[in-house]
């Protein structure tokens, strides 16, 4: 658990509960119920189909490969796999709605329960998730080109998506940044969503309430609306916690009501009261049979699921004796344990854990880029830690080689050849080199001599200066220790 997220007011304390429902993009080149395309920026209304824009006389018909991709990420979320499922219509009216209703799951979803641990600041914790279940997406109503008319753009609808619903398991704005990570790693590793924000195919909706501490019972939960960033998640929930407080403290009470965060003002404000599931008036799809399917169907889907966060997780602690707080930074992100995977193929584990996450994570942070748009390769990092390893370069001459790598990918190797940047080894030169160094300090020497021990580093300091930086600080070290006796 991470350490108590709590919301003082005179003298009492309020515990903040929070759900998520996370719509999360199926990765699929085809909708739910079409063969239109899914491609991200295309031309408005260019990716519709007759089934799509809802024409008279237009059935969906189901798209397997969005089925398995559930099926998958049930199977990664520790969840069961319900073998029979119904579509239901969802009614409501909006005009980016051409059929007047949405195509969901309500009763029988296609995932049941199951779970996603948490690696927090404090340790692990364990969310429940209460189901996924499948729907398509609708349109897009756009109010900002036209000063006097909305426009409508279909090619979001029929996309289809997982709502994820978790259970009221989440305690904190910290919980919820690592649980939607830990989503989209998950999705990520069995490549059934993309997880891109900004793209829209991850989004959420954010269910909170607050109660006061110790008590069971929930308090009355607000939905708050389509949040598309973990940060305006954390924002969101920060504020609406904060008011739902402040109302109660003043005598009042919360309305179940759906709201929307405004980013600019970073304020939650009333959208419409909550519905329930009656309001929606939900009833089986005519038009869809019930998904069934057999437990072998289900078995042979599990037989291409990856090797996935915790499991790798664990295989690095194990195989590589590297800390969990390592090994959870390097699974995080599928490219991230790619990468680290291709550099350790033919270099020195902890080396190259230290240099990832350390060097490399920072040239990544200051150009603002992806590991897979690294501007040094793994193979090349590969040998950078080679050269280390070795101890032809120091690990400070390596800094400076590693910056030079960064201007096109170079070659260390040969940036150590050319610049005469190799580490000075040689046992007799570097004799030579600090009886010059004890010869011009005979002064520091008497000092050392007489007890002043921390003067040792002044002349650790005085060789590495004399050798431009190249001598080998653990001959130096050694050296100097049998010199200064």
């Amino acid at each position: 658990m991470t350490k108590d997220y709590l919301i003082e007011r005179n003298g009492k304390k309020y515990e903040v509960v929070i759900g998520l429902e996370v719509h999360a993009q199926v990765l699929s080149e085809s909708k739910l119920f079409s063969t239109s395309p899914t491609k991200f920026g295309s031309e408005p209304n260019t990716q519709v189909s007759l089934v799509d824009a809802a024409f008279p006389g237009m059935l969906p018909v189901i798209n397997e490969f969005c089925i398995k991709q559930a099926i998958k990420t049930g199977i990664g979320l520790n969840a069961k796999i319900n073998n029979k499922s119904i579509f239901d219509r969802k009614n409501y009216f909006y005009a980016d709605l051409p059929q007047g209703y949405q195509i969901s799951q309500y009763k029988d979803p296609i995932v049941g329960e199951g779970s996603v641990v948490l690696d927090l600041s404090s340790g692990t914790k364990t969310v429940g998730i209460e189901r996924l279940h499948l729907e398509q997406d609708a349109g897009k109503s756009i109010h900002d080109i036209d000063p006097k008319n909305t426009l409508v753009d279909l090619n979001r609808s029929g996309v289809a998506l997982m709502e994820i619903v978790s259970k009221p398991d989440l305690r904190s704005p910290e919980e919820v940044n690592v649980y939607i990570k830990k989503l989209r790693s998950i999705m990520r590793y069995l490549g059934t969503c993309d997880g891109n924000m900004q793209e829209g195919s991850l989004r959420a909706d954010v269910n909170v309430s607050v109660r006061k501490q110790g008590e069971d019972k929930y308090g009355t939960r607000c939905e708050i609306k389509n949040v598309n960033s973990i940060k305006f998640m954390q924002m969101a929930i920060e504020h609406e916690a904060n008011r739902q407080v402040d109302i109660l403290e003043e005598g009042g009470k919360i309305d179940q009501e759906t709201r929307l965060f405004d980013t600019k003002k970073n304020e939650t404000r009333s959208m419409r009261s909550k519905e329930d599931a009656h309001d929606y008036r939900y009833f089986p799809d005519p038009d869809l049979l019930p998904l069934e399917f057999s437990n072998d169907y289900v078995e042979s889907i599990k037989k291409e699921i990856p090797e996935l966060p915790d499991q790798k997780k664990s295989r690095f602690i194990e195989k590589f004796n590297l800390s969990p707080y390592e090994a959870n930074i390097l699974v995080s992100d599928l490219d991230t344990s790619k990468y680290f995977e291709a550099v350790i193929e033919n270099s020195d584990v902890k080396i190259s854990s230290n240099w990832i996450t350390g060097e490399l994570f920072a040239l990544l942070n200051e150009k603002n880029l992806e590991i897979t748009e690294s501007p040094i390769s793994a193979k090349n990092l590969s040998k950078l830690i080679n050269l280390i390893k070795d101890g032809t370069i120091s690990g400070k001459i390596a800094k400076t080689v590693f910056e030079m790598m960064a201007e096109g990918d170079k070659n260390p190797i040969d940036i150590v050849k050319e610049k005469g940047l190799k580490q000075q080894s040689d046992p007799k030169e570097l004799e030579k080199l600090i009886e010059k160094v004890i010869n011009e300090n005979q002064d520091k020497v008497k000092e050392y001599k007489s007890g002043k021990e921390k003067l040792f580093g002044f002349f650790v300091g005085q060789a590495m200066k004399v050798s431009g930086g190249k001598a080998n600080p653990q001959l130096v070290n050694e050296i100097l220790k049998k010199k200064l006796k």
